[in-house]
């Protein structure tokens, strides 16, 4: 196995809120995960954080798994994608967490898979004034912007703190 598959490697693991298939090695991990959050203790809760209704033998307490907060199951029955957290199939979150997921999965579903990829682009670099059409990805461990053409560069993405769109005269995904 060479170091780079070595550093791809994933483990399947079970934690409180379900299985998860997460990289052996903490570098390896994408940017744009999250960390399970600690779920609110049940002595903590007695009633739902949305509704107010309190728990009971018949009224079961529930944990989104996003947000880590008690909710009924009216109000926490939602089982969405939750590719953020490694999870290998849909978890239960309270609605306001799973439209935010659910928005996050179409950008995953779409965005991200093109920038996986690659696109073409014209790229200026620094102060140069001459344009190089380059095919730009996103590295398989999502930590790196990959722009290959004449030169070939590898940026760290947490080294990136802007990104501008300029369209010059065509609709972006047209």
């Amino acid at each position: 196995m060479s170091g780079c598959e070595a550093c791809d490697a994933k483990k399947l693991v079970r934690s409180p809120s379900g299985l998860r298939m997460v990289p052996e090695h903490r570098s390896a991990r994408s940017p744009f995960g999250l960390d399970e959050p600690p779920w609110v203790p049940d002595k903590e809760c007695p009633r739902c954080m949305q509704c107010d209704t309190k728990f009971d033998f018949i009224t079961r307490k529930h944990h989104c798994r996003r947000c880590g907060k008690c909710f009924c199951d009216k109000c926490c029955s939602k089982k969405v994608p939750l590719p953020r957290m490694c999870f290998v199939d849909p978890v239960r979150q309270c609605a306001e967490c799973a439209l935010i997921s659910q928005k996050e999965t179409e950008f995953y579903d779409k965005q991200l898979k093109v920038l996986m990829n690659g696109a073409t682009f014209f790229v200026t670099l620094g102060t140069s004034d001459k344009s190089e059409l380059m095919v730009c990805r996103l590295s398989n461990n999502q930590r790196y912007l990959v722009l290959d053409g004449d030169s070939h560069y590898e940026i760290e993405i947490i080294q990136i703190s802007t990104v501008q769109i300029l369209t010059e005269g065509f609709t972006p995904g047209g």
